[in-house]
């Protein structure tokens, strides 16, 4: 045996160490076993070759990788969820009413034993403007039932395959989405959130609303197939939760499947509470200031939150208040502000501070 035949036949021993080191179900490990069986016969024969391990290799390492049997356990405190929604978002009192109740009916479930672990309720879509706090919502339903929180981002997707996966017939073959967020998250119960399912190409809209018309019932997603693994993963245990701007976009089959909360826009008061609680003292740590570098007058705040008019979100209120933080910090490291004093903004000052 040459070199580059002893090569691979330590490669293929380091494989099958790795599949005896995890539990596969049996006749998924016996398929496995057979490519392996398959790649000893080339190289006996003289015929193996790198693109046809690799190709072996790279399988085994997607198989090994997925969570069968792995999945976290649930918190199954409604109090508890209470305090991490109103810890993450302020105001939003009928939306976080609306996910209080969507959790006590799949925590109810848990602590009877009756789901067997399969979400059956509806899956919940938030539906609101940009900046209305519909991602950060949802890491928080994970963060509330002690989950691991992925994220399927479909602004711009193209094709079926991002998700479903492609057969390993081709050469540049990867999982889907679905498959590469189970893996990653090493848990067969994760929240994974489908971000933006109104961002969807129109030519491949069809498409992937069929793929997400199995993927979000639990009768025909325990058996959901990926093209790539070629074997059916059970993902009735997944918490799926949708955003999108509107519904428009979204296909009548795929919004049976749905149950909409609507996302209501921050008021000024709540813009201004957020923003003097949470933004501000964040994103002046981030921008190098200390609290006694930078001081903000209460009378300034009405003209920060609408520098350009109503705006429904806080993410443009951020990156106002960002552009503050980092003029600031620019003013101290030019030295034109005298050691140890502050930047103090005033009615008086302020427009220079906000980003033009």
């Amino acid at each position: 045996m040459d070199d580059s035949a002893q090569g691979l036949d330590s490669q293929i021993q380091k494989l099958e160490e790795k599949i005896k080191s995890i539990q596969l179900p049996p006749d998924l490990l016996e398929k496995i076993n057979g490519m392996i069986t398959l790649l000893r016969a080339t190289l006996k024969s003289g015929t193996a070759s790198y693109i046809n391990f690799e190709s072996v290799s790279s399988y085994i390492n997607w198989i090994t990788s997925l969570p069968f049997t792995n999945e976290t356990k649930d918190i199954l405190d409604l109090s508890s969820a209470r305090h991490v929604l109103d810890k993450n978002h302020y105001g939003l009192e009928s939306v976080k009413e609306r996910i209080l109740e969507y959790l006590s009916s799949i925590i109810l479930g848990m602590q009877n034993n009756t789901t067997d672990g399969v979400i059956r309720a509806p899956i919940l879509c938030l539906i609101g403007l940009v900046g209305t706090g519909k991602t950060t919502l949802a890491y928080s339903i994970a963060e509330a039932l002690g989950r691991k929180f992925e994220r399927i981002p479909f602004g711009g997707m193209g094709d079926a395959r991002a998700l479903r996966g492609q057969s390993r017939a081709f050469a540049d073959a990867e999982p889907g989405a679905v498959i590469k967020k189970l893996a990653a998250s090493s848990s067969k119960n994760p929240v994974i959130l489908l971000d933006e399912l109104d961002r969807i190409t129109e030519g491949s809209r069809s498409d992937i609303m069929g793929v997400l018309v199995e993927l979000l019932d639990p009768e025909q997603n325990k058996n959901f197939s990926d093209h790539y693994i070629d074997y059916p993963f059970d993902l009735s245990h997944v918490l799926f939760i949708a955003t999108a701007n509107n519904t428009t976009n979204i296909s009548t089959a795929v919004l049976d499947r749905l149950e909409v909360v609507q996302m209501p826009s921050y008021t000024d008061n709540e813009k201004t509470a957020i923003s003097k609680s949470y933004l501000f003292p964040k994103v002046r740590r981030q921008s190098g200031l200390h609290e006694d570098q930078l001081t903000i007058d209460e009378n300034v705040w009405e003209h920060i939150i609408r520098p350009l008019g109503f705006d429904a979100g806080i993410r443009s209120l951020e990156r106002t208040i960002e552009g503050i933080c980092r003029k600031a910090a620019k003013m101290i490291v030019e030295g034109k502000v005298p050691s140890g004093s502050y930047i103090h903004i005033t009615a008086e000052n302020y427009k220079q501070f906000l980003p033009t």
